[in-house]
């Protein structure tokens, strides 16, 4: 079952990861057009779900990998 602080880190992180890269692509793909944020919402209103899920199945794995980045690190120290 998913945590509540995972669930509403997930949402937050998503909010802003979503906002941020789809600023991104949508300047480089239509400019500062005159329906920019028309399109810059639409984009955004499809990632930021994406996102969310993504967020709430990858995190388990990405900190397993973390930890072990950091062991090996940690062994590296002089």
């Amino acid at each position: 079952m998913i945590q509540i602080q995972n669930f509403i880190f997930a949402l937050v992180m998503g909010c802003l990861m979503s906002l941020s890269i789809t600023l991104a692509t949508t300047v480089v793909r239509v400019g500062l057009a005159e329906n920019f944020f028309w399109v810059w919402f639409e984009v955004w209103s499809v990632a930021y779900p994406v996102a969310i899920v993504c967020i709430l199945i990858y995190r388990p794995f990405a900190s397993k990998i973390t930890a072990k980045i950091m062991k090996v690190l940690e062994l590296n120290k002089p």
